[in-house]
């Protein structure tokens, strides 16, 4: 286990908890989290560019003019790709596919390598509790201008929040708050938590990353 400062919603430290060290302190290897990461980024990737080929441009069912005669060039359809208007040749097309496969073994260890970068680049942030009286932004901004004034090395940048569980109100509030991002504890990833500059941690998420990301 390695240790890390608790704090308060006000910003205060209110003592240390314990973090598992096979989650928060292993060895780097930034390949890993690269593959990972390109990997998740290409299955997240939405496929909208699509060009017509000559077969899917409406009209040109008849030859625009005769073979032989006019002292033109011949064609037989307005939708061959050489006409302004037809088909297009080698364009994208949406049914490229661009997801990869990515073994559970290796996310899970990039998971854990972006965790351990984030702890010992002091942008892991342990709150005692994440609680808010009503689904309002306002008393959100204010819990992140408390972090951002008492703790020293939070500088106010945009944050993943690993909630425990489902809060409606703190899911919500943080809708209307683009410094904010809320993801459930059981749900992190690596490409969600390096997303986001700073990791706040309420101190039962630890719990639930454990016991979602180590079972054998």
């Amino acid at each position: 286990m390695v240790k890390t400062i608790l704090y308060n919603q006000r910003g205060e430290e209110v003592g240390t908890t314990l973090l598992p060290r096979e989650i928060f302190d292993v060895e780097i290897n930034p390949d890993l989290i690269h593959q990972v990461i390109v990997s998740q980024m290409a299955n997240r990737r939405k496929v909208v560019a699509h060009t017509k080929n000559r077969g899917e441009v409406r009209g040109g069912g008849r030859k625009p003019w005769r073979q032989k005669g006019t002292g033109r060039a011949r064609h037989g359809s307005i939708r061959s790709p050489l006409w302004r208007g037809g088909g297009v040749t080698f364009g994208p097309r949406k049914e490229r596919v661009f997801k990869k496969k990515i073994p559970k073994k290796m996310k899970r260890k990039a998971l854990f390598m972006v965790l351990s970068s984030k702890f010992k680049n002091k942008l892991l942030i342990v709150l005692d509790e994440l609680k808010l009286e009503k689904a309002k932004t306002k008393f959100l901004v204010k819990l992140f201008e408390n972090l951002k004034t008492k703790i020293k090395n939070f500088k106010g940048d945009n944050a993943l929040v690993a909630l425990p569980g489902y809060d409606k109100n703190i899911i919500l509030a943080a809708r209307n708050f683009s410094k904010i991002d809320t993801l459930w504890a059981r749900d992190l990833n690596a490409l969600d938590v390096l997303s986001s500059k700073y990791l706040i941690l309420p101190k039962d998420s630890i719990k639930v990353i454990k016991d979602t990301f180590t079972k054998r």
